[in-house]
């Protein structure tokens, strides 16, 4: 039987190992602390269940050993919105760095990082040049991933010039490091030989639980919920990368839906209706403010508010931000329909905006004919996205 025909994706990565099997000291203590944490691969398998099989094909479509199907579960646990205080974000833990360098967009309306598909795109990538680095030594390679290329590289010139060994465990690498390799030897041990060690992968079916469809224009993800039956929470759940959800799909040409739910989106996306045109202000909260008071100032309905900012009460605090809608006029640049305005803040400087809005300085200078880089707290700066 071939691998895309068993019932279990859990199956179809088994058959298709290709790392050896260690018996290095520190891939048996791993194997003891998943052996000693029996629930632990049943929630793996409940967060993996809806995008696994996405991340098998893609590494099957590379060639790549079917081990890297297993590193988000300890990179992430399979939490696909977990992110780190060294800002890794995602299943695959990508940094802001690494994200950019593989084509992965990070701005105000979208993460990539915490996209499945852009994600694990921008992962295997990595890894394909990391192991071409490493002349196609994977662990190297995996060691490169959480390490830095040049910390192993370093490693293993110095090992090189001792006359050691430039295998993996004879490296002297940080301790985080010498530890990740073996939590994925150990995952795969466990997964080869489940049954000899008594652990149990719940079944994962080898069909696709979701499915990707691609977006003509950004969409108001609340009518697209209405049209297909989509719940808002399904919605959110599988694309955490649009950051303003449920308001907008915009950053972003696709989404993931349930598998049962593509011929009815398929038959409703003549009728959903493009993301109408606005100015988009990122209003910071002062203290007096209410909502009441925001949407009369800008002419809108708190519920409207609400409903863009996913708040729950009425209940506002002085220093947190809103996205607030304001009608792109008919006079307005029509190519600054669907930008960010930012009032600024005092403190900030052009360069901080920019940088936190992952524009460059002499654009954001550009878009709003500055000629300097002096700017006054509460002036209206346009951010395009």
């Amino acid at each position: 039987m071939l691998p895309h025909q068993v019932d279990d994706v859990w199956q179809r990565i088994r058959m298709q190992m290709q790392m050896p099997v260690s018996q290095h000291p520190k891939v048996k203590a791993r194997i003891d602390w998943y052996l000693q944490h029996p629930n632990y691969m049943q929630v793996i398998s409940q967060r993996a269940a809806p995008f696994l099989l996405h991340i098998v094909e893609q590494v099957e479509e590379r060639g790549f050993p079917l081990e890297l199907a297993l590193i988000p579960l300890f990179e992430s646990d399979f939490n696909i919105k977990a992110c780190s205080s060294e800002r890794a974000c995602g299943l695959w833990q990508l940094t802001p760095l690494i994200a950019k360098h593989n084509d992965v967009d990070i701005n105000w309306w979208y993460d990539g990082r915490l996209d499945v598909v852009d994600s694990t795109q921008a992962a295997l990538a990595f890894f394909d040049y990391l192991q071409q680095r490493f002349e196609g030594n994977w662990l190297h390679a995996l060691a490169a991933y959480n390490a830095g290329e040049g910390r192993v590289a370093r490693a293993i010139e110095k090992n090189k010039r001792l006359g050691k060994s430039t295998e993996f465990f004879a490296l002297d690498l940080p301790r985080e490091t010498r530890r990740y390799v073996p939590k994925l030897l150990a995952a795969a041990a466990l997964l080869k030989n489940a049954e000899s060690y008594g652990m149990h992968f719940p079944p994962i079916p080898n069909q696709q639980a979701v499915t990707l469809v691609e977006l003509p224009q950004p969409l108001d993800l609340s009518v697209v919920a209405s049209l297909t039956g989509i719940s808002h929470q399904q919605l959110a759940k599988l694309n955490p990368g649009h950051k303003r959800f449920p308001a907008m799909a915009k950053g972003a040409n696709h989404l993931l839906i349930p598998a049962d739910k593509q011929a009815l989106f398929a038959s409703q996306l003549d009728k959903l209706p493009p993301m109408e045109d606005y100015n988009w202000l990122k209003y910071r909260i002062r203290p007096g403010d209410s909502l009441s008071v925001i949407a009369k100032r800008y002419d809108l309905k708190i519920e409207d508010i609400k409903f863009l900012n996913q708040l729950k009460t009425n209940q506002i605090r002085a220093g947190k931000t809103l996205l607030l809608p304001l009608p792109a006029t008919a006079s307005a640049d029509t190519s600054l329909a669907s930008s960010l305005q930012y009032q600024v803040q005092q403190g900030d400087s052009l360069w901080t905006i920019a940088r936190r809005h992952g524009v460059k300085l002499e654009l954001l200078k550009s878009w709003n004919n500055l000629d300097n880089d002096r700017i006054a707290p509460g002036k209206i700066l346009v951010i395009r996205q």
